[in-house]
């Protein structure tokens, strides 16, 4: 003991006995062994020494500090945002009357049709939109009976512009699958799409403004459901005169959608097409959107969501849209698209993006950042994590509903009813809970990934979708799916097979016809569009 005490009493005093030692001499190596360094060791602690010595003199450090473009970008971006929104302030306080927004992008994709109702819409969870707009465009011609029109629902995050119009020619987010003798065939059909309410493109969202005070929602836009979004979209039918759809049809949350259309109204409603999608949100999907929101909360310009005429929480919603992209497409297409390849080879390695699929994941996010508002994504989001057409969530929702018209209809309800935000946080950490590894999901465990093709599917499931026992149905999944996998397809099939339904066509894409993941529904003419196409007649 008494040895190493003077050892590391020896290595404590190092700095000057090297500082004392002649120019000639080599400097003792930091460690306890006793052995001299070889010469080829020597000749490298010279170099070494040589380095670090002018670095130190440069800089005082070893070695210096990384740059951050990446960081530098969204800083940048914070200061412009900023100083637009000084210059709107100051702007609002020369005029009064000046309609100033402050930097918060006017959220569009163009020029769209309007419907206004003015019936107020009761909510699932509690809340009511007293009244609400609904954006809307069409395509094709609706015939004199009125009984050509198919209802065509969007993704999380898609506008009403599935394709170009006279008013708006930029192109669709499902432009080459719309238009005359396509999967959607304007010469036989007349195809209407909106905005969901809770979105950001002409439809009530949180970005609205509350009639009753005059001030943006924000945050006090009440919780919405999947079915809350079709009751909204079934007005403007009425609106419309459409009492009854040829088909609905829609791609991941538009194949929810679809699916709530025809359990909500089955009398109105035709044909069924799920794309994509689920018929109950499971833990993965729930998990991923949870990420993307705490992301985008965590962000301090959100604001608790009191963001609008400030800067937005851009930040936030870049993150939040990388991670989301990371769920859109597949492994197997980025192993053709990108390997392993970096940016630029010849530069050192980074900490911002540097490989290939680092940058495409930034420029997802960097195109989305100030095109969809926050708010809204955090709202709609929250709406599929909700969304279960078994028969037990049916009949709670059902009866929280009879009573809210009850109080509504004899003006006992508050407007403000603070116990709809009562949420909080458990005072305990999470533990396993032991019913969660009991419950039968697939005839076996919870724990199994995938449902085998055949097997019955939740009686639950299966008495949620009785409604559709005897509409014709087509739903479409892909292998390479790793947001909704194909097995959610699958079940949503054989639950209907399982209710009676006898007319139910199941495709399923495997890698080898599509390795595009999740996105397929948006690129694949020949499968989803020639499946659509046959199905609709």
């Amino acid at each position: 003991m008494k040895s190493q005490r003077l050892a590391l009493t020896g290595l404590r005093q190092l700095p000057s006995t090297i500082a004392s030692s002649s120019p000639k001499s080599q400097p003792p190596s930091f460690v306890l062994a006793t052995a001299a360094p070889s010469r080829p060791q020597r000749q490298r602690n010279n170099a070494s020494r040589t380095f670090s010595t002018s670095r130190r003199l440069r800089s005082g450090a070893s070695n210096p500090a990384l740059n951050f473009p990446c960081l530098d970008a969204i800083e940048t971006r914070s200061a412009k945002l900023s100083a637009a929104s000084a210059s709107s302030r100051a702007a609002a306080a020369a005029s009064a009357s000046a309609d100033v927004s402050g930097p918060e992008p006017s959220y569009t994709a163009g020029a769209t049709l309007r419907y206004h109702c003015s019936d107020p819409l009761l909510l699932d969870w509690g809340g009511v939109l007293r009244e609400f707009d609904i954006a809307y465009e069409t395509w094709g011609t609706l015939n004199p009976s009125k009984s050509n029109a198919i209802l065509l629902h969007t993704g999380l995050s898609a506008s009403s512009h599935a394709h170009s119009t006279e008013s708006n020619p930029a192109p669709g987010w499902w432009e080459k699958f719309i238009g005359p003798g396509r999967a959607l065939d304007t010469d036989k059909y007349f195809v209407v799409c909106t905005n969901v309410i809770g979105g950001c493109y002409g439809s009530t969202g949180p970005g609205s403004v509350d009639p009753a005070d005059g001030q943006v929602y924000a945050t006090r836009f009440p919780i919405l459901t999947m079915e809350d979004m079709v009751r909204a979209q079934f007005r403007l039918l009425d609106g419309l005169g459409i009492r009854k759809l040829y088909a609905s049809v829609g791609s991941s949350m538009g194949g929810m959608l679809s699916l709530a259309s025809g359990v909500l109204f089955p009398e109105r409603v035709g044909r069924i097409v799920s794309i994509s999608g689920c018929a109950r949100s499971h833990p993965y999907s729930i998990a991923m959107r949870h990420t993307q929101r705490q992301v985008l909360m965590m962000d301090p310009n959100w604001n608790r969501g009191f963001y609008y005429g400030r800067v937005p929480p851009h930040a936030g919603m870049k993150l939040a849209r990388e991670i989301a992209t990371v769920t859109y497409r597949s492994g197997p297409e980025w192993e053709q698209r990108f390997a392993r390849r970096r940016a630029d080879p010849t530069k050192p390695p980074a900490l911002c993006p540097d490989f290939l699929i680092e940058t495409y994941l930034d420029h997802a996010g960097e195109k989305f950042c100030l095109t969809y508002d926050p708010n809204s994504l955090l709202y709609v989001s929250k709406a599929m994590d909700l969304f279960d057409l078994g028969i037990e969530n049916r009949r709670a929702a059902a009866a929280r509903r009879a009573e809210r018209e009850r109080s509504f209809a004899t003006g006992e309800e508050s407007s403000l009813d603070e116990s709809r935000c009562s949420l909080t946080l458990p005072e305990t950490p999470y533990e396993e809970q032991p019913e969660s590894l009991e419950g039968e999901v697939w005839a076996g465990s919870d724990l199994e990934e995938s449902a085998p093709q055949g097997c019955r599917p939740p009686e639950d499931l299966v008495r949620g979708l009785s409604p559709l026992w005897d509409h014709p149905a087509l739903v479409m999944g892909v292998a390479s799916d790793i947001l909704f996998p194909a097995w959610q397809q699958r079940e949503i099939a054989e639950a209907l097979k399982a209710s009676g339904n006898r007319n139910v066509a199941y495709h399923e894409l495997s890698e080898e016809q599509s390795i595009f993941g999740h996105d397929t529904f948006l690129l694949d003419l020949k499968n989803i569009g020639g499946n659509l196409r046959n199905f609709l007649g």
